[in-house]
Formats: structure tokens, C-alpha cells, sequence
């Protein structure tokens, strides 16, 4: 009979424990239920699916590693846009990109148009890449290329 009388004992707490905890995430106002799914920062996917901020480097070409960022300093960095400086090592693929030599140009990076992720939703990530060469740049590259990131 004691065994009995505790286990139901047990049960009623656990239910009403239950029961005050689902209450107070109910009764909070739509406003503070917005607030709290509000993202915290915004990520850069890399090629293993894994988020990332403020990354030190990052492959552009995910297939072949052929175009990386490297040396990234970031001065910026928010819920809608960052901004870093670094470099961007390039495989010239001359006669073939196995035998090609990497070469390095130096870049202002910016990422923007944060968007939902689709592995996670409730996560933002930038959906855009622009590199901007600030000196040499690779053969038949314009000052300016803007890349689209992968989802």
C-alpha cells in the first residue's frame, strides 16, 4: 500500500510540475514568444554543412578546394551582413589544376541576404558572397565577383 501511495504521489507532482511548466511558456505574450525566436547571429554554411562565425578561412569551391579565403579578419559582423579582409588563393590549373600553382590576391569579403536555412530553419545564414580585389586579381576575374551560397 506505501509503495502505491508513493508512486502516485510521484505522478501527481510530475503532472502538475508538467502541467506549470507548459502553462508558463503559454501564457508568455506573442511578443516575448516572437523575441525568443529571433536568431542569435546569423552563419556562413561551409562545405560540410556546418555553420560557422567569424570563420578564419572558408572554400569557395567546395568540389576541388581550387578558390579558398584565407587570413580572414572580420571587423563586421551582424544579424544582416558581414565584412573581413583576406585572401583568396586561387589554383591557376595551368597546364591542369593538378599541376596548377595557387596564387593569392588580396580581398574585402562581404556576405549578406540572410535567409533561413533549409537543414534548420530556425537558423539564418548569409545566402550571398561578394569579394571585392583591392589590388591584382585572377586572370579574367572582374574587381567585384558575387557568389551565391549553397542552402
Amino acid at each position: 500500500m506505501r509503495t502505491h501511495t508513493v508512486r502516485t504521489l510521484v505522478t501527481l507532482c510530475a503532472a502538475v510540475s508538467l502541467a506549470a511548466a507548459t502553462g508558463a511558456s503559454s501564457a508568455a505574450p506573442p511578443a516575448a514568444r516572437a523575441v525568443q525566436q529571433q536568431p542569435e547571429r546569423t552563419v556562413i554554411v561551409d562545405c560540410f554543412w556546418k555553420p560557422n562565425v567569424r570563420p578564419t578561412d572558408f572554400i569557395l569551391a567546395c568540389g576541388d578546394g581550387n578558390s579558398r579565403l584565407s587570413s580572414l579578419e572580420w571587423s563586421h559582423w551582424n544579424l544582416n551582413s558581414a565584412t573581413a579582409k583576406g585572401i583568396n588563393l586561387v589554383n591557376d590549373c595551368k597546364p591542369y589544376c593538378a599541376a596548377g600553382k595557387f596564387h593569392s590576391y588580396a580581398v574585402v569579403v562581404r556576405l549578406d541576404h540572410p535567409q533561413p536555412w533549409k537543414k534548420r530553419p530556425q537558423v539564418q545564414h548569409y545566402t550571398r558572397m561578394s569579394l571585392f580585389y583591392t589590388d591584382n586579381r585572377p586572370d579574367g576575374f572582374e574587381r567585384t565577383v558575387t557568389y551565391p551560397l549553397w542552402n
